[in-house]
């Protein structure tokens, strides 16, 4: 982590011989920032030396917390350690430093209202007089060094009391170290959201691994998923069955970003699994059900389609477990939607009959069944309109006559569009009857 600590100074450090000394403990101080990877560290290091430059006894570095409400001992030098201390940022010499963000010097606390004795009373150490800086860069504040305790000498009979002097030098050191803690934490941001970026990037990568492999252009159950946000909370799942039926499934996790993916990919490895050797969807989607609200899915639910698919007959059964209508397209152009006759998965395990839920049985021919997530209907139209139920059966007749893996492609692409993210994740998936493959229909 490479700092840059140096601030501009429009209060001078000294105005007497003690300018070289000075400059050189403000040099020292901005190279241990600049090549410091330990934020934490450096400062102890520079509290350190800002207290013996200007002979304190003690020393303490306050950081406000993430609701800035609290001061938090970060860093501290003396014969007491307070590291971890928390006071209220609106209280005592140091919050009256932070909230004012200017310097403060009390001379004797015994006169100022606002010292707090408790820490004294705690830890047995005797404050006398505090010289106390603002951790700031022009009104952003983080903090403040306080500064406890000139050290007395026998030569000077004014010493034992911290000095406008001192308080000037410590001004300019206070506000090197404020810039070095500021480019510290946006440092260690951009690290995190790089993190975060090549973890997402990796989770996409799984994800789209997770899908089913690409099929010939005959093949009757064809599917497209179309993430809004890198990761996807939407899928789809089709796989072959030994009797070669064909089982599928489509979902939509309520909730977004990598729970919400990992719940997706949970799901669909559940129903796949329990699929290969159980046929009946309805009983599938109870036990998913089951599974998800024994292992716990935080308050997140899934809507989900499952069935079952033989191309020889085109006998069809699926299962609605709250999810958006399937349609059915018939050989005339009608449409008929299918609603869902039980609730998401994942809510409750007492929500599902021991049966499972309601099975929907029809048999293809030249019809085609579409299943889809609320990202398709949420959608929008290159006139900015919503798509919605109607619009849906709009674009899937306007493109009836490609082969369905291109006609699905094409209905995205009406609601995927450049410069237009998606609301939504968007997933479809079709399922074509025996007479209608081949026939655009």
């Amino acid at each position: 982590m490479h700092i840059a600590a140096m601030p501009s100074m429009s209060v001078p450090l000294a105005t007497n011989g003690d300018l070289g000394e000075q400059l050189e403990l403000l040099a020292e101080m901005g190279q241990d920032f600049a090549s410091s990877l330990d934020i934490g560290e450096t400062l102890s290091k520079a509290l350190a030396r800002i207290a013996r430059y200007l002979d304190a006894e003690a020393a303490s570095l306050f950081l406000l917390d993430e609701h800035d409400r609290q001061l938090v001992c970060r860093a501290c030098f003396g014969p007491v350690n307070i590291t971890g201390l928390r006071i209220d940022a609106r209280r005592g010499v140091v919050g009256r430093t932070v909230q004012d963000n200017t310097c403060q010097m009390v001379r004797d606390v015994r006169l100022d209202p606002d010292f707090a004795k408790s820490v004294d009373e705690n830890t047995g150490f005797v404050t006398r007089s505090i010289l106390c800086a603002p951790l700031s860069v022009k009104d952003r504040r983080v903090g403040a060094i306080e500064l406890v305790n000139k050290r007395r000498s026998t030569d000077d009979e004014s010493d034992g009391l911290f000095s406008d002097q001192d308080r000037r030098v410590l001004q300019v050191l206070a506000s090197s170290a404020a810039l070095a803690i500021i480019n510290a934490r946006l440092t260690a941001a951009v690290i995190e959201q790089e993190k975060v970026r090549r973890e997402l990037e990796l989770a996409a990568e799984i994800q789209r691994n997770l899908l089913p492999r690409r099929r010939a252009e005959d093949f009757p159950v064809v599917g497209v998923n179309v993430p809004a946000r890198g990761v996807s909370g939407d899928f789809y799942d089709v796989f072959d069955l030994p009797d070669g039926r064909i089982g599928f499934s489509i979902g939509d996790v309520s909730g977004k970003g990598i729970n919400a993916a990992l719940l997706m990919a949970k799901t669909a490895s559940i129903y796949r699994c329990l699929g290969r050797t159980i046929d009946d969807p309805g009983r599938l989607l109870a036990l998913v059900n089951a599974e998800l609200c024994e292992t716990g899915t935080r308050g997140m639910f899934v809507t989900m389609v499952g069935g079952v698919f033989e191309p020889t007959t085109g006998r069809l059964c699926f299962a609605n477990a709250g999810h958006e209508p399937p349609l059915l397209r018939d050989r005339l152009g009608e449409y008929r939607a299918y609603p869902a006759q039980a609730p998401p998965v994942g809510i409750a395990a007492d929500l599902f009959p021991p049966e499972g839920c309601p099975v929907t049985e029809l048999r293809l021919g030249a019809e085609t069944l579409v299943v889809f997530t609320d990202g398709v209907t949420e959608g929008r139209l290159g006139d900015g309109s919503p798509v919605g139920a109607i619009g849906v059966r709009r674009l899937l007749e306007r493109h009836r006559t490609l082969r369905p893996t291109e006609r699905l492609s094409a209905v995205v692409a009406e609601i995927v569009r450049p410069g237009h993210p998606l609301h939504d994740d968007l997933t479809m998936l079709l399922v074509e009857g025996p007479l209608a493959r081949g026939q655009g229909v």
